[in-house]
C-alpha cells in the first residue's frame, strides 16, 4: 500500500435538509439582530444590509456564469454571507466598504476555491478581516448619535469601569447587528430548536472564554467585567453564527469541543492583549486548524485495534 492520504468531509452532506432550506433558516435567526439594528441605527443599517447580500449574490452568479459552473446563488449561501459582513460594519462605513469586503469575501474566499462546501474558511470573517486590516480607522469609528467612536468593549479594554446592561439590551455602539445580546441570543434559540446547529462548539467556546479570563484574566470572577467581555465585540455573534459554519468546523463530536475550546481559548488571550476584534481572529485561526483536529479526533472503527494486532503478529511469525 502506498501513502496515507486523509480526506475530510463536511458536516453539511450528512442529513435530509438541502443546502437551501438550512440557508434559508440561517437567515431567519438573524433576523432578529438585523430587525434590532435598523431599529436602533436607522435606514442606514438598512442599506448596509442590502448592498451587502446583493453584492455577494451577484459575484458568486457572475463568477458561476463566466467560470461555466452550474448556477448555485439561489441556494442563499451568499446571501447569508452579505448579512453577516453587514451586521459586523459600524453603521457610519461608506457603502462602498461593504461592496469591498463582500467581493473578496465570495470571489476569493469561497468561489476561488470550489464554492459552497469547498472554502476553509469563513469568508465574511474574511472579508471583514480585509477591511479591518485596509481601512482600520473606519472600521473602529463606531459614532452614532451620542455615543463616540469607542465602543463599551473598548473603553473596558482601555482600563476604563462600565455598565455591561446597554450591550445586553442594545441602546449603545457597536457593529449593526451587534449591539443586542437579546437579539443575538433569540436568533441562537431557533437555530438550537431547529436542530440547525448543536451546542457544543458555542458551549464550549463560551466555558474556556469565561475561565481563561477568570485564571489569567487578573480580576477574579468580577461579573460586570465577564458579562462586558461575552456581550462586546462580537463574540456572540461569532460562536452562534460563524464558529458553527457547517462548512469550516469539525464533523465528530470530539472535534467540535476540542475546536470550541481552541476558540475560546484563542479570543480570551487576544482579549487579554486588547484586541477587541478576537473572535474573527480566533474563528479563521480554529477554521485552518479544523484538518489537524479532525485528524486527532477521528472515531477508531470498530476492531481496528484487534486488527492491527493480527497484522503484527503475522509479520513477527508468531501467528
Amino acid at each position: 500500500m502506498g501513502e496515507k492520504k486523509y480526506a475530510w468531509t463536511f458536516p453539511h452532506v450528512k442529513g435530509t435538509m438541502s443546502t437551501a432550506n438550512l440557508m434559508r433558516m440561517v437567515l431567519a435567526a438573524l433576523l432578529p439582530a438585523a430587525v434590532f439594528g435598523v431599529f436602533h441605527f436607522g435606514p442606514e443599517a438598512l442599506a448596509h444590509m442590502l448592498v451587502c447580500v446583493v453584492t455577494c449574490m451577484l459575484t458568486e452568479f457572475v463568477f458561476e456564469a463566466f467560470a461555466d459552473r452550474p448556477l448555485a446563488v439561489t441556494d442563499c449561501s451568499a446571501a447569508v454571507t452579505g448579512l453577516l459582513l453587514a451586521l459586523m460594519l459600524p453603521v457610519g462605513a461608506p457603502l462602498w466598504l461593504g461592496i469591498i469586503g463582500s467581493v473578496f469575501a465570495v470571489a476569493v474566499v469561497k468561489m476561488a476555491f470550489g464554492g459552497i462546501g469547498k472554502n476553509r474558511l469563513n469568508p465574511a470573517l474574511c472579508g471583514y478581516c480585509l477591511l479591518l486590516w485596509l481601512f482600520s480607522d473606519i472600521m473602529r469609528d463606531y459614532s452614532f448619535g451620542d455615543f463616540g467612536a469607542e465602543t463599551l468593549l473598548g473603553q473596558l479594554l482601555q482600563g476604563e469601569t462600565v455598565d455591561p446592561l446597554p450591550m445586553i439590551l442594545g441602546n449603545t455602539n457597536g457593529g449593526i447587528g451587534q449591539t443586542s445580546s437579546l437579539a443575538i441570543l433569540a436568533g441562537a434559540l431557533l437555530l438550537l430548536a431547529f436542530g440547525v446547529i448543536r451546542l457544543r462548539i458555542p458551549a464550549a467556546a463560551a466555558v474556556s472564554f469565561v475561565l481563561t479570563l477568570f485564571l489569567f484574566g487578573g480580576r477574579g470572577f468580577d461579573q460586570l467585567w465577564l458579562t462586558t467581555q461575552i456581550c462586546g465585540g462580537g463574540f456572540l455573534l461569532g460562536i452562534w453564527f460563524m464558529a458553527v459554519d457547517c462548512v469550516t468546523s469539525p464533523i465528530n463530536r470530539q472535534g467540535q469541543v476540542l475546536y470550541g475550546l481552541l476558540i475560546g481559548v484563542l479570543a480570551a488571550a487576544l482579549r487579554l492583549r486588547g484586541i477587541e476584534e478576537a473572535i474573527v481572529y480566533a474563528i479563521l485561526v480554529g477554521n485552518m486548524a479544523v484538518p489537524l483536529i479532525e485528524k486527532i479526533t477521528v472515531p477508531r472503527a470498530f476492531g481496528q485495534r484487534r486488527l492491527v494486532k493480527v497484522h503484527n503478529d503475522k509479520n513477527s511469525g508468531t501467528a
